[in-house]
């Protein structure tokens, strides 16, 4: 899986405000950009993106700025994903199951289908709650801890 500066981004804001989570006072853009060293401009597109979705609600003018558009605990690195890259898992832009296969190709489907069901193990059991109090799921914390996860190949 390739993880887009986009989404990378879009996620490192999500925590900021679900840190920032206390419903009172909207966090201004340029405090999330500065602490997470995003550009602004992306920054502001990305939080569209998340707006859209109803991840995140915004308020404009002086006193404006943006808070999470769900309890951060009902907010999955899935979703936020999903919002600014789109499907989790595709192959050539079209969901595994339907692209079809033949012949000594045909278990392929099968194998992407299987990739897709692993990332959404993760990606939809991490909260932005989770994140924010560095409470991993213990399966998470499984799999980051095996010796093997980190060897680059």
């Amino acid at each position: 899986m390739r993880i887009s500066a986009k989404a990378d981004y879009a996620v490192r804001a999500a925590i900021h405000l679900a840190a920032a989570a206390d419903g009172e006072r909207p966090t201004k853009g340029e405090s999330i950009a500065t602490t997470q060293g995003i550009p602004m401009k992306f920054l502001e597109n990305i939080l569209g993106d998340l707006r859209h979705a109803g991840l995140v609600r915004s308020q404009r003018g002086a006193d404006g700025g943006y808070w999470l558009g769900r309890a951060p605990a009902e907010i999955s690195v899935a979703d936020i994903i999903r919002a600014v890259d789109g499907p989790l898992a595709s192959v050539r832009g079209q969901r595994p199951e339907d692209v079809p296969y033949e012949g000594t190709a045909e278990p392929l489907q099968r194998v992407w289908i299987a990739v897709r069901h692993n990332l959404r193990a993760v990606l939809e059991t991490v909260t932005l709650d989770t994140l924010a109090s560095g409470d991993l799921p213990p399966a998470v914390l499984k799999l980051a801890d095996d010796p093997e996860a980190w060897v680059t190949r």
